[in-house]
């Protein structure tokens, strides 16, 4: 379960600015946030389980976000990474086999745009204009709370008109809903409701912040945490985007 806010083209300064919680199980290995060495011009984490990603842009001016779709009986684990797939459009290849995959939301942007990608209920893409979207593990039109919880403060920042980070990241930390958005009692897997998510097995790994203004100037932060919850690494990466126009 993960949870995301991407604001893309949202505000006069700001080109794209994107916040997500990985969660996974504590014991998947993993690489935290670096440059890959193959020369693909990636910045990103790492999953060594199957070698693909979560989250992560290029230096040729790409970005990719996915989450998994919360689809418990069409799961099958012979099935196709779907992190590989965030490594192929960040590369600028994707390589179209996405029904074949297990359920996924996947947020795309470079100089042409942006777009959501989906193979649930059917392998579809739909381009997507200005404004601020939330992507968990549900359908991007019917947000989930805790996706609205976390739009909701993006928006926040954007207004606030700085360049301060910091509340992004404790929006990234809250493990209680907000009062204007309450969980549904009936709401699948209620310990998986908050935006953070601290479990000993199964919890949030990572909290990422990618900022790149309109002078094509980025950065891509990390912050991991232990099963615990409690932080274990910062990293920082900057990076140029290529000049592009506004979409």
């Amino acid at each position: 379960m993960c949870v995301a806010a991407i604001a893309w083209n949202a505000h006069p300064d700001w080109r794209l600015v994107a916040v997500g919680n990985r969660d996974e199980f504590h014991g998947r290995p993993a690489l935290p946030l670096d440059r890959w060495s193959e020369g693909s011009g990636i910045i990103a984490g790492r999953d060594l389980k199957a070698g693909g990603t979560w989250l992560g842009v290029s230096e040729e001016g790409r970005f990719a976000l996915l989450t998994n779709f919360r689809d418990p009986l069409g799961y099958r684990s012979d099935r196709a990474s779907r992190g590989g797939l965030v490594a192929e459009y960040l590369s600028g290849t994707p390589r179209g086999k996405i029904a074949e995959m297990n359920a996924f939301n996947l947020f795309y942007a470079d100089e042409h745009g942006a777009q959501f990608v989906t193979n649930y209920p059917k392998a579809e893409s739909e381009p997507l204009a200005a404004g601020i979207y939330g992507l968990s593990n549900g359908p991007l039109h019917e947000p989930w709370p805790k996706t609205r919880q976390l739009s909701a403060a993006v928006n926040e920042w954007l207004d606030s008109d700085s360049d301060d980070f910091s509340p992004l990241f404790q929006a990234l930390r809250a493990e209680t809903p907000r009062p204007e958005h309450p969980v549904p009692l009936d709401l699948p897997a209620p310990r998986h409701a908050p935006v953070f998510i601290r479990d000993s097995l199964y919890g949030t790994r990572c909290s990422t912040v990618v900022a790149v203004t309109r002078d094509n100037r980025g950065t891509i932060i990390e912050r991991s945490f232990d099963p615990e919850g409690s932080e274990t690494d910062k990293r920082r990466v900057d990076f140029d985007w290529p000049v592009c126009p506004d979409s």
